[in-house]
């Protein structure tokens, strides 16, 4: 599957949050230069998701393809999987800072479970995003960094979550990384509700302090 055809399965024409969709992945899948020995995609977390959140749009913050794989999983369960990694890749030969090219392998991979799930067009979002992405420790200079953030503009805002119908955000992710706590904190200054959980154990209701986030009013 080309990347351009995956592009499309995740990011059909037409429906409602695919738009925030990033493309970075996909355009470069023909220059991967690293061989992987995935087959699917399985994910190994979402327990709670058996309880379905109505007024909730999911953000998954996992490494690299399990974040994906996830992904997956809440398709199944209603959801739109959206993703917004913006990880470019390292010339062959080179070594990089983070793995994105695994994270486009799992893309592809997806994309053939994603095309026979039929989602309802006003489906709820589930944001994908590969908590390796801040890794920036280089051994040498010789390693490429090819680490990023995700920023404000790279999500729906606040009032445009509340105008579709979200009123509660539930982070699955070890713990709340630096850049998604910016994003979070203007969310919850507009009343929407953060939770976390790990994908084993019931979401908890989180109160993210403006001390660590640094944000201005």
């Amino acid at each position: 599957m080309a990347g351009k055809e995956a592009y499309k399965i995740w990011a059909p024409a037409g429906k409602k949050w695919v738009d925030w969709v990033r493309p970075v992945p996909f355009v470069a899948i023909n220059e991967y230069s690293k061989g992987y020995t995935l087959s699917s995609v399985a994910a190994n977390r979402g327990v709670f998701l058996e309880a379905t959140y109505e007024d909730a749009a999911i953000i998954v913050d996992l490494p690299g393809e399990q974040s994906v794989a996830a992904g997956i999983v809440l398709a199944k369960l209603g959801y739109r999987p959206i993703p917004i990694y913006n990880g470019t890749i390292e010339q062959q030969g080179a070594r990089a800072t983070v793995d994105n090219q695994s994270v486009g392998v799992a893309l592809l991979l997806g994309a053939g479970e994603l095309k026979s799930i039929n989602l309802d067009d006003d489906a709820m979002p589930a944001f994908l995003l590969d908590s390796n992405r801040l890794h920036r420790y280089k051994m040498d200079a010789s390693i490429f960094d090819n680490s990023w953030d995700v920023y404000p503009q790279d999500m729906p805002s606040a009032e445009y979550m509340l105008d579709n119908g979200v009123h509660r955000v539930v982070v699955v992710s070890e713990e709340f990384s630096k850049d998604l706590k910016k994003i979070l904190y203007v969310y919850q200054k507009k009343n929407i509700e953060i939770f976390l959980t790990d994908g084993y154990e019931v979401p908890k209701k989180i109160t993210i302090r403006k001390l660590f986030c640094k944000d201005k009013d």
